[in-house]
């Protein structure tokens, strides 16, 4: 396997059919939607139907999803998504099972992912858009090199209707050459 998508703690690999389970409980976790954008539940159908279709190429579907596999279980799944080819930028999520927080599974897959693609993909800009009320993930993006870029206020509406304000983080490709 390649040596960007895997340490000696996790790997990052393509779904399988047998992730329809792991990605039916992270996708239909209603408190989540609130930072993306679905407005419904998934079914296992539409799940395996993604999987069978995408090629889980960036520059293909603009967008390429890895489960984070840790003791050949599947304990998160890590996104890059709204992939620009022209600006050549893409936003990045991760999502880790609440049984496996705080073992520094987010912070592995966050850094190998952001290697791949600025090692491999040549990304020149990773982003997130980063609730500035949830600690963790601004602590996660933070440790992995992320920098605040900007704040946009009542930029998501939470489940209770208020809206939230949102912390921009970036990071930049720092392998590429400044000529």
């Amino acid at each position: 396997m390649n040596s960007y998508l895997q340490d000696k703690d996790i790997i990052l690999r393509a779904p399988d059919l047998n992730d329809t389970d792991i990605m039916y409980k992270f996708e239909n976790q209603t408190e989540l939607w609130q930072f993306g954008s679905a407005t419904g539940p998934y079914s296992h159908f539409a799940l395996k139907q993604y999987i069978e279709q995408s090629l889980n190429d960036l520059f293909i579907d603009r967008q390429l999803r890895l489960m984070i596999e840790k003791n050949k279980e599947a304990v998160g799944i890590i996104d890059v998504y709204n992939f620009d080819p022209f600006h050549n930028r893409a936003e990045i999520g991760i999502v880790v099972d609440d049984s496996h927080r705080n073992e520094g599974i987010g912070k592995n897959a966050l850094h190998l992912l952001s290697e791949y693609c600025f090692h491999r993909l040549y990304i020149h800009q990773l982003y997130a858009y980063i609730d500035e009320k949830n600690e963790e993930s601004n602590s996660l993006f933070n440790a992995c090199g992320f920098n605040p870029c900007a704040k946009l206020i009542d930029w998501i509406r939470a489940d209770d209707g208020a809206y939230r304000t949102v912390q921009m983080v970036q990071k930049i490709n720092p392998y590429e050459n400044k000529t």
